[in-house]
């Protein structure tokens, strides 16, 4: 029993090293053929290669492109506001934070905004608008020239976001170098203004607000300062015997000058304390690295391509040689070729 099994292996073992054998004969046989493939796919694509960088970028099949990036923090960590509202109320001025704007509110986080934002049919329309997209003659000849621009923009744009760091990255890539340049430096831009527009970052809007009723209430204390003055020359200068309308004139102006004194130091301690606060802090939207002109290319990698061809081609070629070697076979077997026909019963 033990014999017939050893026999059984031995003879498994001769088929399938006979088999290999035949592979390989296989192979023998057509040699130049595989080789003439593969040399022929090579040429092949090195000509392409070369023709593709001869040709003008406009009318190249293959042309170079280059990317241009941009880089930017987008800071996901709790609102900057809520921090300010604590060092207000801390120092005792929090009366007025209503008046400054100050909100309490906390953050969120604003990185899948800021992808959002970057797919946004807005934020294409402005690229195409400020660009000149709508001018192009793929764009006049299309039956829908906005949707078709919003997918050749697409193709081109491309937001990624580093989730361990917050590097927020915009690119394009287009035949002309200078072009990506600026659309990129646009789209950052552009997010920094909508960032803005949406109140995201609570400090520059407490910055604002603080600024906007610091000037409204130095202005009213030179009004009324200069209301005072007015009426102390007229006491001065004239006697017409009111003088308790005019003391209870004077008394109510120095009451609100008093007020507004008031309400001024408040507001610009408050103003004073966002300062330290924001130089302490990271914006939400925060502009790492503008784009630069590319100087080298992007793509596409020819070297890369001639060698995938050529082993494509060698594949091909193996393919080839066995089917040839396959009809061959079939050829010479006249049982098979019979039931082909359709001979044989």
């Amino acid at each position: 029993m033990e014999s017939q099994d050893t026999s059984n292996i031995q003879k498994t073992n001769d088929d399938e090293e006979i088999s290999l054998i035949d592979l390989f004969a296989v192979l023998l046989h057509y040699k130049f053929m595989i080789i003439g493939v593969s040399i022929l796919g090579m040429i092949l694509s090195v000509v392409i290669a070369i023709i593709s960088l001869k040709l003008p970028p406009e009318k190249s099949f293959m042309p170079n492109n280059f990317t241009s990036t941009g880089y930017m923090l987008i800071n996901d960590s709790k609102s900057s506001g809520s921090a300010l509202s604590s060092m207000i109320s801390s120092s005792g001025l929090g009366s007025l934070a209503g008046l400054a704007g100050i909100s309490t509110k906390g953050g969120s986080s604003y990185s899948s905004l800021a992808i959002y934002l970057t797919s946004s049919n807005p934020f294409l329309d402005a690229i195409a608008k400020e660009f000149n997209f709508y001018d192009k003659e793929a764009i006049k000849n299309s039956k829908f020239p906005v949707t078709s621009t919003r997918e050749i923009i697409k193709k081109s744009l491309k937001a990624e976001l580093d989730e361990e760091s917050g590097v927020f990255k915009i690119s394009y890539t287009d035949i002309d170098p200078e072009f990506p340049h600026k659309i990129v430096n646009f789209a950052i831009d552009w997010l920094s203004d909508e960032f803005d527009q949406l109140g995201i970052d609570q400090n520059k809007i407490t910055k604002i607000n603080l600024e906007k009723n610091i000037k409204l209430s130095f202005e009213e204390i030179t009004r009324l300062q200069h209301e005072a003055n007015n009426i102390s020359n007229r006491v001065n200068n004239s006697w017409n015997g009111n003088v308790p309308t005019v003391a209870l004139s004077s008394a109510k102006i120095q009451m609100e000058l008093s007020a507004q004194e008031e309400v001024y130091k408040q507001l610009k301690t408050q103003y004073e304390l966002l300062k330290v606060q924001m130089q302490s802090e990271s914006p939400v939207f925060q502009i790492l690295e503008r784009p630069e002109i590319p100087e080298r290319k992007s793509g596409p990698s020819r070297g890369k391509m001639c060698i995938i061809v050529t082993f494509a081609s060698g594949f091909i070629a193996i393919f080839l040689a066995f089917l040839r070697n396959a009809i061959h076979n079939l050829r010479l077997d006249s049982e098979a070729m019979a039931k082909l026909k359709g001979t044989k019963k």
